[in-house]
C-alpha cells in the first residue's frame, strides 16, 4: 500500500511522544513493505531541525484572522502534494477542521486517528474555537472511511459512533527496544516522577503540589514545566526540570522509584487513556500510578501498578497510598515482558490489517462516505 500519514496544525519533535509515535508508526508500515509519506501542516517552527522527517507546510501565526488565512493556504499546497503522491490510505489524526480538508477523501480511502474528546478538548482553547469545531468537524466525519480510537471509551462515544463508520480501538504503543530498562535507585525516601507538558488541564498539576505538600517525605520531579506561578509557592521537595530531551529525562527517571500519570481525565470527561508517557515510564520499569482505565493494562493485575480513582478529590484521599505505594517499590524495576504487549509492531500489524479491510469493503461499495 502507499499511505499518506497527515498531521495537523501541531509540530512534532522527534523527542516528543507523539513525534516518537508516529515515527515508530511509519518505521514499522516501511519495515512490512508499504511506501509511506507524512504530511506535516504546522505552524512555523523556531528550530526545525528538532522536527521529524516529513514534507512540511507551514504557516505563520500572526493573530487570529491572519492565521487562519495562512492555514487554509498552507492546506490547499499539502493536499495539492498529496494528490501528486496518490496514496491508497491517508491516514489524518484527528485535528480542528481546515478548508480543504473535507475534499481527501477524493483522493483517497481516509481513516482517521482519534486520540481525544475534541468536543471536550477544544472548549479548553476558548469559545470561538471550541464553536468552530463543533460546527465543521461533520464536514470531515461524513466523509472518511474509518476510525481508530486509542480507547474503548472513544469508540463508544457519542461524539464519535455517531457517524457510524468502521471504527478499530488500537491504544498507543512504543517501540519498547527503544527504552532500556534502567537500574532500581537506592533512594531512603522514594522520588515520584511526571512527565508532561504545560498547558493541559487533564494533567492535575494543582494535584501533583497537593500531594507533594501532603507527603513531605517523598520528593517529586516533574519535567515538561519550568513554573508553576499558579501554585506558588511550591513545596521544598518538588523540582521542576522544563523540558528535557530524551538523554536528559532519562537522568531524572534513574533517580526515580515511581512515575505518576495524569491524575485529572475527569476534568475532560474521560475515564480511559493509554498516555504514551506512561508507557515510556514503565519500558524504562518505573512502577507506575494512574488514575483512569489504561485500555491495554485494565486486565492486569500487578503490583507495579497502583490504581486510584479519576476523581476531584483522589488525591485527597489517596496521598497516603500513593506514599506507601513508593516506599514499597524503591529497589522494584518492571520486568520487559510483563509489559510487551504495550510494543509498537503488534499494534501496527493490527492497524495494517484494518487498512486492508477498509479498502476492501470500500471497492466492493459497503463503506459510507
Amino acid at each position: 500500500m502507499r499511505i499518506a500519514y497527515v498531521s495537523l496544525h501541531w509540530p512534532r519533535t522527534r523527542d516528543s511522544g507523539v513525534g516518537k509515535k508516529i515515527q515508530s508508526q511509519i518505521a514499522a508500515w516501511r519495515k512490512m513493505g508499504h511506501e509511506v509519506c507524512l504530511f506535516m501542516h504546522t505552524a512555523e517552527y523556531k528550530t526545525p531541525a528538532d522536527l521529524i522527517d516529513a514534507n512540511y507546510f507551514f504557516y505563520n501565526v500572526t493573530g487570529k484572522v491572519r492565521t487562519e488565512f495562512n492555514r487554509v493556504a498552507a492546506a490547499r499546497q499539502m493536499f495539492a502534494a498529496l494528490q501528486d503522491f496518490l496514496p491508497d490510505i491517508i491516514y489524518l489524526r484527528y485535528g480542528i477542521y481546515v478548508y480543504p480538508l473535507h475534499l481527501l477523501s477524493n483522493i483517497a480511502c481516509v481513516i482517521e486517528e482519534i486520540n481525544t474528546n475534541d468536543l471536550t478538548q477544544h472548549e479548553g482553547l476558548g469559545l470561538i474555537y471550541s464553536v468552530y469545531n463543533r460546527l465543521t468537524r461533520g464536514i470531515l466525519f461524513r466523509r472518511i472511511h474509518g476510525l481508530i480510537t486509542v480507547s474503548r471509551e472513544l469508540a463508544n462515544s457519542s461524539a464519535f459512533a455517531g457517524y457510524h463508520k468502521p471504527t478499530q480501538v488500537i491504544a498507543n504503543g512504543i517501540n519498547l527496544k527503544e527504552f532500556p530498562l534502567l537500574p532500581a535507585p537506592a533512594n531512603k525516601n522514594p522520588r515520584v516522577v511526571f512527565i508532561g507538558n504545560p498547558g493541559y488541564a487533564w494533567h492535575g498539576m494543582d494535584k501533583l503540589v497537593m500531594l507533594a505538600r501532603l507527603t513531605p517525605d517523598v520528593h517529586l520531579d516533574i519535567i515538561g514545566y519550568h513554573e508553576l506561578p499558579e501554585l506558588e509557592p511550591l513545596p521544598a521537595n518538588i523540582s521542576l526540570h522544563g523540558y528535557l530531551g530524551f538523554q536528559d529525562y532519562i537522568k531524572v527517571l534513574e533517580m526515580a522509584d515511581v512515575a505518576i500519570s495524569s491524575l485529572a481525565l475527569h476534568r475532560v470527561h474521560l475515564e480511559e487513556a493509554s498516555p504514551l508517557k506512561s508507557r515510556e515510564c514503565l519500558a524504562f520499569g518505573l512502577p507506575l500510578v494512574i488514575a483512569y482505565v489504561d485500555t491495554d493494562l485494565d486486565d492486569l493485575n500487578f503490583d507495579f501498578i497502583l490504581r486510584i480513582p479519576n476523581k476531584e478529590d483522589n488525591i485527597q484521599t489517596h496521598a497516603q497510598v500513593i506514599r506507601d505505594f513508593a516506599y514499597r517499590m524503591r529497589g522494584v524495576r518492571v520486568e520487559r515482558k510483563l509489559v510487551e504487549r504495550l510494543d509498537q509492531l503488534n499494534k501496527e500489524l493490527k492497524r495494517i490489517a484494518f487498512f486492508e479491510g477498509v479498502l476492501l469493503s470500500k471497492s466492493k461499495g459497503s463503506v459510507v462516505s
